[in-house]
C-alpha cells in the first residue's frame, strides 16, 4: 500500500458463510474484489471430505519428499537402474558402493578407485573423480577436506526413511 491514506478504500464482504474486509488501494478494488469471491467460492465448493483428502495427499507428498530417490523406486529395480546401458558406466559402480554402504564412513579418492580395482574394474583415476564429484552436486555424497585430498561420504543414506538435505 504505497498509496497516500485518501487513496485508500475498506471493503467489508459477505458472501456465503464467509465475511472478508479488505483494504486497497482505490485503483485496484475491482480486481481485488474480484480474486476475494472467486477465493471464496472455490473454498466453498470443497467439503470437509474434500479438504481433509487435499491434506492427506499434502501431507503423502511432504513425506515423500523427505525420502532418497532410491527407495521410492519398486524392489528390485534398485540395482537394476545401474546396469540397464549396454555396459556398468563408473558412476553406477560408485552408486553400488553407495547403495551397498561403502561412504558410511570417510573415503579418499585412492581408497574408492582401489576399490573398484578389487572388484575388477579399471577406471582411470579422473573418472572416478568426475563421477564422485557428480554425486556431490547430487547431494548423494558430501566431501571434506582441500583440492587434492578430499574424503568422500554419504550425505544420506539409501534405504533410510529420512534423508538429510
Amino acid at each position: 500500500m504505497s498509496g497516500s491514506p485518501a487513496e485508500e478504500v475498506k471493503i467489508r464482504l459477505k458472501h456465503g458463510e464467509w465475511e472478508v474486509e479488505v483494504v486497497c488501494i482505490e485503483s485496484r478494488v475491482k480486481q481485488v474484489v474480484e480474486s476475494v469471491l472467486s477465493s471464496l467460492d472455490s473454498a466453498k465448493m470443497m467439503g470437509p471430505e474434500v479438504q481433509s483428502q487435499l491434506d492427506a495427499l499434502r501431507q503423502e507428498i511432504d513425506s515423500l519428499k523427505t525420502r532418497p530417490f532410491a527407495e521410492l523406486m519398486p524392489e528390485g529395480q534398485q540395482q537394476q537402474k545401474v546396469t540397464t546401458k549396454s555396459g556398468i558406466t563408473c558412476r553406477g559402480l560408485l552408486e553400488n558402493l553407495w547403495f551397498e554402504g561403502h561412504f558410511i564412513s570417510e573415503r579418499s579418492l585412492g581408497e574408492v578407485h582401489e576399490e573398484l580395482s578389487r572388484r575388477g574394474y579399471n577406471y582411470d583415476r579422473t573418472a572416478v573423480s568426475h563421477s564422485l564429484t557428480d554425486m556431490v552436486r547430487e547431494n548423494i555424497l558430501t566431501r571434506i577436506g582441500t583440492m587434492r585430498n578430499y574424503r568422500y561420504i554419504q550425505k544420506r543414506p539409501p534405504n533410510s526413511t529420512t534423508a538429510q538435505a
